[in-house]
């Protein structure tokens, strides 16, 4: 058997043009256009690169971007001066600051300035909370482009047993939290987790988050798994340098039911979420129903 690859950039493309038309009805009906404010600071390049993608896709939707260079010496108070800016005006219904931060800057302290209703990251502490206690919240872009594919391959979830390998504030928990809403029985698994090529075994759908390369193998995987992979780690191979995820993909495919592929599977999911996140943002800000399948 071989699984059935979950195609990230196929889904990402109709995600985004469900966005635009969208987005063009809005314009039309309602004269609103969702704005979409990206802040970096300092000149990392693999930031650099990733700010140029969203700016390009969410003029691409018709919304506007705004976007915001700082220089890497920046002071935390002009920073957060910025985000009450922001927050204040009307035409920005999206607020993301790139991480990592400068070292002198407490990222923390950031993203809690937000306005959690344009929060369209959901890292904002009350945006975490919701999500936690089953709240209307803006929900972190990773996860909710992997139970967007869970949902798109599967149908319903309620009942299967998922596990989930990472706890972090960005992609495991998050996850976790949404694989419950869907009524499955969840296994959040770690580092410090006994036997866990035993306890990724007992999962019908398998998400890696660990940022180990190749690290989950065919033979921690039960048969038929779904496999979603968020890992995206660089590795010299071959004199090249390679992106791989967190699972092996060569033995895990012969096992799996169906498993997203680095690149190509969760990836551009991401920006794809970031857009609808903002598209939510603007609907709500204005009291408008929310788009379809494009939220929790």
């Amino acid at each position: 058997m071989t699984a059935t690859i979950i195609d990230g950039k196929a889904f990402a493309a109709r995600i985004r043009a469900q966005v635009a038309e969208a987005v063009e009805k809005l314009a039309t009906d309602h004269r609103l256009i969702p704005g979409l404010a990206v802040v970096l600071v300092g000149e990392d390049p693999a930031s650099e690169v990733y700010v140029r993608s969203k700016g390009k896709q969410t003029v691409e939707v018709g919304m506007r971007s705004f976007e915001h260079k700082l220089a890497a010496e920046t002071p935390e108070d002009e920073l957060l001066a910025l985000i009450d800016r922001l927050n204040s005006d009307d035409a920005v219904h999206g607020i993301l600051v790139q991480l990592p931060l400068p070292g002198h800057v407490n990222a923390e302290k950031v993203i809690n300035r937000i306005d959690p209703a344009k929060d369209v990251d959901g890292f904002h502490i009350l945006n975490v909370g919701r999500l936690g206690t089953g709240q209307k919240a803006m929900v972190p872009c990773t996860p909710l482009g992997c139970l967007m594919m869970l949902r798109d391959h599967l149908g319903s979830l309620s009942g299967l047993e998922a596990v989930v390998v990472g706890r972090s504030n960005i992609v495991g928990k998050p996850m976790a939290q949404l694989l419950l809403g869907e009524s499955c029985t969840v296994t959040v698994a770690h580092s410090r987790t006994r036997d866990l090529p035993e306890v990724c075994r007992r999962a019908d759908i398998l998400v890696a988050a660990v940022g180990r390369p190749d690290m989950i193998r065919g033979d921690w995987i039960k048969p038929g798994a779904t496999v979603i992979d968020v890992g995206i780690n660089r590795v010299a191979r071959d004199g090249k340098t390679r992106l791989v995820g967190d699972v092996d993909f060569s033995s895990a495919v012969e096992v799996a039911g169906a498993i997203t592929p680095v690149p190509g599977g969760v990836g551009p999911m991401t920006i794809a979420c970031l857009l609808a996140n903002t598209l939510t943002a603007a609907c709500r800000a204005r009291g408008l129903p929310e788009p379809q399948g494009l939220t929790v």
